[in-house]
C-alpha cells in the first residue's frame, strides 16, 4: 500500500503542516475536526497545498516526513507545493500527486 507525504496550510494562522499518512484526505478531516492531534487544533481550517507518493512505504514516509520537519524551512516547503518543484537529493523519492493541484 502506498504512502503518502501531506502538506497542509492554514488560512488563519498562515503556517504549513507536514504530514504521512495512508490516506491523506480522511487525515485532513481528521485535522479539521480536532479529534485526533492537538498541534493543528488552532490553525483550523486546513486544506491541503500538496500530496506526494512515496513508493517505499511507511518507513521512507515518516523518514522524509522528518527530514522535511527538521529543516524548519517555509521556502522548502513553499519550493515543495510550487508547480516548478523537482524533488532531488533527500526528496529524489516523492512523486507529485498531479489531481491535487490547480
Amino acid at each position: 500500500m502506498p504512502f503518502f507525504i501531506y502538506i497542509l496550510h492554514s488560512s488563519s494562522t498562515d503556517k504549513y503542516y507536514v504530514g504521512q499518512s495512508e490516506d491523506p484526505f480522511r487525515r485532513l478531516i481528521e485535522h479539521n475536526s480536532g479529534k485526533f492531534h492537538k498541534s493543528t487544533t488552532s490553525g483550523r481550517p486546513w486544506e491541503i497545498q500538496a500530496i506526494f507518493e512515496i513508493p517505499g512505504g511507511r518507513g521512507d514516509a515518516l523518514k522524509i516526513e522528518s527530514f522535511i520537519k527538521k529543516q524548519k524551512s517555509r521556502k522548502l516547503i513553499e519550493k515543495q507545493i510550487g508547480p516548478q518543484f523537482i524533488p532531488s537529493s533527500s526528496l529524489a523519492q516523492l512523486v507529485r500527486v498531479p489531481h491535487v493541484r490547480d
